[in-house]
């Protein structure tokens, strides 16, 4: 497997780490989970702490995203590891819109599987690159914004966020 560096950095939440190969970003981690969450991601990866430009350049765009000045992300993003469908799940993701959300089963809908709302759940809480492909928007049927990588309490002041602006 790939090369991993990252850099830890406080966006507000905590502590998150951001990490990227030569390649691109490949992973978010959610507030405080340290490096234990990067390497149940990428179990077979070499993994350095070191700077580099792309994680700078996330870093710049996350916290400018935080500041409510970004509503897209186009530094270079990598997918290292994972099924057809999840990459399936994660582009239809990045079409919805800053400031709006989707239930489950309306991702679902969008993606032509509206029986696999289970499916989509699971790779929606799979996804490695929270914020950069927002799987935040994400809700429960009820409104409810239900669970996410980086907490509820997260999830919730990113969706008032983006609503705000």
């Amino acid at each position: 497997m790939a090369q991993i560096w990252y850099q830890t950095h406080d966006f507000g939440d905590g502590e998150q780490i951001v990490a990227a190969t030569d390649d691109g970003i490949v992973f978010i981690g959610a507030p405080e989970a340290g490096t234990a969450e990067l390497t149940h991601f990428f179990k077979t990866a070499t993994v350095r702490q070191e700077a580099t430009v792309l994680i700078e350049q996330a870093v710049q765009q996350l916290r400018e995203y935080r500041a409510g000045q970004r509503q897209h992300f186009d530094v270079a993003t990598m997918v290292l590891a994972a099924t057809p469908f999840q990459r399936q799940v994660w582009r239809t993701l990045t079409h919805i819109p800053y400031g709006q959300t989707v239930s489950y089963q309306q991702l679902a809908a969008k993606m032509n599987r509206p029986s696999a709302v289970r499916a989509v759940a699971s790779a929606v809480a799979k996804n490695p690159l929270m914020e950069i492909v927002a799987c935040h928007r994400v809700i429960l049927s009820t409104g409810q914004t239900g669970q996410y990588r980086g907490g509820a309490t997260m999830k919730a002041r990113l969706l008032a966020m983006e609503k705000k602006a």
